[in-house]
């Protein structure tokens, strides 16, 4: 097969096709690994450095300083810095039926929204995909009202959770018409469901209160000509044929952590839906040896690469405690066992200098 463009590879796989190789991004790589696998690289140059096959942005929102650590956005949810790559939220700024009828989000139309999609549609499009991060039906209610709040209000304030859901439904919707016209590719969801353990709720609750939102949501992204990678953490397995019948074009990051089963998703689901994932983070990428980690990611590369539709990436994020020397591993591993047809037993791919330090 001749050599594709990464967006090209991308999208491709988002159509369950099979590639000229496995491709590869992850939604965030921590700032201290970043800075130990490439010195004073912007995010757009270890992009292109790590040769990965996506670039990822979001809408730009403001933000002010509120207290020691913690920044308060348009949204009105206040985020504590810990010094890792994620914020933390802290409060929200809803807390009854009324706080909500009063509630008004942030202009999508703000000018500025999109200066950040903007630049990277400038310098990527064509050449890499281009993603951008929006939410569905969970992360909003739970950042406005906070999540023990959420919960409660699932049994004492059900027109609250469903006046939420429908917030984030038009909002989101609203903005991925703007992204779409900008060039976006695709939009990734992180909105989790579940824990190691469960869903949050019960599945009868996912059908009632969140699978109609999710229906809506997900066909408005598709409407819009835009493919849809789902993410959510955590034991789906209760509520999977749900989300995978909801319309997404990919399920990441089929959590090792939340018992989830990659060969078992892709047998089962591989002819509806490609696959994102699924290195284990938590484990060998943060504990295990080099050896380890090119066992690993061999392994998902056998049960979830064949017939294509699949993006190899960690379970998760690259997040602080990942070894970037494991890191470096599992991309080489890939680059070296990668390219279709998939064999696991002899080297097909090119060399791949500077992967390997």
């Amino acid at each position: 097969m001749a050599e594709m463009t990464s967006a090209e590879r991308v999208m491709a796989v988002l159509r369950r096709e099979e590639p000229d190789r496995v491709p590869h991004f992850e939604w965030a790589v921590d700032r201290k690994v970043r800075e130990i696998l490439c010195p004073g690289c912007s995010y757009e140059e270890f992009v292109v450095r790590m040769e990965w096959d996506a670039i990822l942005t979001a809408p730009d929102f403001r933000k002010e300083q509120v207290g020691p650590n913690e920044w308060k956005n348009e949204w009105g949810i206040t985020r504590r810095y810990t010094g890792e790559e994620d914020t933390f939220p802290v409060a929200g700024p809803i807390k009854t039926l009324e706080d909500l009828r009063r509630y008004v989000p942030p202009d999508p139309l703000a000018a500025g929204r999109y200066k950040s999609l903007e630049a990277v549609v400038d310098q990527f499009k064509g050449r890499k995909a281009v993603g951008v991060h929006l939410n569905d039906v969970f992360s909003l209610p739970r950042y406005l009202l906070g999540f023990t709040e959420l919960m409660t209000a699932f049994v004492d304030c059900p027109a609250l959770v469903e006046g939420l859901v429908d917030l984030s439904v038009e909002v989101n919707l609203a903005m991925a018409k703007e992204v779409a016209r900008r060039g976006a590719d695709f939009v990734f969801t992180g909105d989790d469901y579940c824990s190691a353990r469960q869903p949050f709720i019960s599945p009868a609750w996912f059908r009632r209160f969140l699978y109609p939102g999710l229906q809506r949501i997900m066909g408005g992204f598709k409407d819009l000509g835009l493919a849809v990678i789902k993410h959510s953490d955590g034991n789906l397995r209760p509520i999977l044929d749900m989300v995978v019948d909801s319309g997404i074009d990919c399920l990441d990051p089929i959590d090792p952590v939340g018992g989830m089963d990659i060969g078992e998703v892709k047998a089962k689901y591989g002819d509806r839906i490609a696959i994102k994932g699924n290195v284990n983070c938590a484990g060998s990428l943060a504990r295990g040896s080099i050896g380890d980690v090119i066992a690993e990611t061999k392994e998902v590369l056998r049960r979830a690469a064949p017939g294509g539709g699949f993006i190899l990436s960690s379970s998760n994020t690259i997040h602080a405690s990942v070894k970037p020397e494991n890191y470096l591993a599992m991309l080489h591993t890939l680059r070296m066992y990668g390219r279709y047809p998939i064999s696991l037993e002899h080297w097909q791919g090119k060399t791949t200098d500077g992967f390997w330090a």
